[in-house]
């Protein structure tokens, strides 16, 4: 096989939960560590960190992995989802994975697959580990993929577990209240490993300091010792103010970094007594190049100016509620929202929070999971949202930008496979 041929037998032998949702779903450790024994447990060559939450926890591992390399550190990072290609999940130093690498897995591992039966994301997560051991990378920064306590990356026993907030996704899964999903969040909490929690919620804070009691955890809330504020924001560039006498400038400029970087800054201090050559010129680097660095996209990311064009994987209440509040504090004429939604989450919370004085380009992605673009637009004219709807993300996006006057701004968000289909568009223009 090719790396596309792979690719194809990856998606469609392995039930994918972001294109088929739950059927894809297998909570639990067992496929894990079947597939963790065929391949002699790499995880347990280089050293890890643990990251977990509801929003957020992408940008924290950017951050970190960002910050790490600065350091001179190899790192490797597993994320998800993707948004344009596959490799984009598994990374080293910023790269993604090698094509090749992944035919050669695949090939290797054929009777593992068809013996063990593993969700796409146990298949692709084993991959990873095994790529960070071929690379012999010092440390890998490795993001849950859903929940915690069941998510098949629970296998690892890292140098530091980080827990970025709790809201409410997932919840068929996860929960239906706050500590619920908690809980399930805290369930990376390992033995006599420090964990950092951070935003601090007091429906929250009990369970994860139950939690870090009962395993012998030393628990860290970061809202609650680093202060962060926007000292300049501009729509492309910001500065950050911390505890009122540090500025760093930022690489993402999203409102809702204020939170991931009180995150990172309280993990660093944890880090730098098992990564010593850390320095603070690291991570003042690592703060401001973090797309470079780490290969970040889809977090506020400018893609075009005159109108400026931004796309964020902004998909739940809570991420969109930030954005909201990052697109008030921004100056422009006219807003112009290219929006796509999967059909089995609670949208309606999401649709009255939304400006009314946009005009929206209601679209979908080519997913199974994908709410039709005519039902969405159909939902949000009930919350007074008025927009056309378009068979394609491409197409939506080509119209915004055809409306759209140089004073204006073009956002899309609402899923990671609108997001990934727009920038793929982008990339196909230029």
């Amino acid at each position: 096989m090719n790396y596309s041929e792979t690719l194809q037998y990856l998606f469609n032998q392995l039930p994918v939960f972001h294109f088929v949702g739950g059927d894809a779903y297998k909570p639990g450790l067992h496929n894990t560590m079947q597939f963790m024994d065929a391949l002699n447990h790499p995880y347990k060559k280089y050293k890890t960190i643990h990251v977990a939450g509801t929003n957020g926890k992408g940008s924290v591992s950017h951050f970190l992995s960002a910050i790490l390399q600065s350091a001179g550190y190899k790192v490797g990072l597993y994320t998800s989802p993707h948004l344009v290609d596959f490799g984009e999940r598994i990374k080293v130093d910023g790269q993604v994975i090698e094509k090749q690498f992944v035919v050669d897995f695949v090939e290797a591992n054929i009777t593992n697959f068809e013996l063990i039966k593993p969700s796409f994301f146990e298949a692709t997560m084993a991959m990873a580990f095994e790529y960070f051991n071929h690379c012999q990378v010092d440390v890998a920064v490795i993001e849950v993929g859903l929940g915690g306590r069941l998510d098949s990356t629970n296998v690892i026993t890292p140098e530091l577990s980080i827990i970025t907030n709790i809201s409410f996704d997932h919840t068929e899964y996860l929960g239906n209240t706050i500590a619920k999903i908690a809980a399930e969040k805290a369930g990376i909490i390992k033995k006599e490993v420090p964990v950092v929690i951070g935003e601090t919620n007091s429906e929250s804070e009990p369970v994860f300091r139950e939690i870090a009691k009962q395993q012998n955890s030393r628990i860290y809330f970061a809202d609650k010792e680093y202060q962060v504020c926007f000292s300049n924001l501009q729509l492309d560039k910001a500065v950050v103010r911390v505890n009122n006498n540090i500025d760093y400038f930022v690489g993402l400029t999203g409102t809702y970094q204020l939170k991931n970087i009180a995150t990172v800054l309280k993990s660093m201090d944890i880090l730098v007594s098992k990564f010593q050559n850390i320095k603070p010129e690291n991570i003042a680097d690592g703060l401001e190049n973090i797309v470079n660095l780490s290969g970040l996209m889809g977090r506020w990311q400018c893609f075009g100016t005159k109108p400026y064009l931004f796309m964020d994987t902004a998909h739940n209440y809570a991420g969109v509620y930030e954005l909201v509040q990052h697109l008030r504090k921004q100056q422009f004429n006219k807003l112009h929202l290219v929006f796509g939604m999967v059909k089995d989450k609670d949208i309606s919370n999401i649709l009255e929070i939304l400006p009314t004085n946009a005009h929206y380009y209601f679209s979908n992605a080519a997913i199974l999971r994908a709410l039709p673009a005519e039902e969405l637009k159909n939902a949000a004219k009930k919350f007074d949202l008025k927009g056309d709807s378009y068979q394609t993300v491409g197409n939506a996006l080509q119209y915004a930008q055809y409306k759209a006057a140089e004073n204006d701004l073009i956002i899309v968000f609402g899923s990671n496979f609108v997001v990934g289909e727009a920038i793929a568009y982008i990339n196909l223009k230029d």
